[in-house]
């Protein structure tokens, strides 16, 4: 089993800055892929960023320059750095993983962007 625990939501203006973290506990060896998905009101959820065990980072073409992933190994987490947020950046966001033939979800934390 593994466990995921977001952090680092919050309310910010357009332009600004929000860095969410995603603390990972249980089977971690385990996990091959692990990252952050999003969802807006009345859309599905999508990827947004993540890391594969061979080190490949993925992005949505949709943040691209803007998001950065990244993570300790040491601290068990995971981070989303979002600069330039926008509006449409507004959504819930998710931790993920994926592990043996499982996966993990957080319980999300908000992001809100005003304008």
């Amino acid at each position: 089993q593994v466990q995921l625990v977001e952090s680092g939501g919050g309310l910010v203006q357009a332009g600004g800055s929000l860095r969410l973290s995603c603390a990972a506990s249980g089977s971690i060896s385990s996990i091959t892929v692990i990252g952050w998905y999003r969802q807006a009101p009345g859309k599905q959820r999508e990827l947004v960023a993540n890391i594969i065990s061979d080190g490949r980072i993925n992005y949505a073409d949709s943040v691209k320059g803007r998001f950065t992933i990244s993570r300790d190994n040491a601290k068990n987490t995971v981070y989303l750095q979002m600069n330039s947020l926008k509006p449409e950046d507004t959504a819930v966001y998710y931790c993920n993983a994926y592990y043996l033939r499982n996966q993990s979800w957080g319980q999300g934390t908000q992001v809100t962007v005003s304008s």
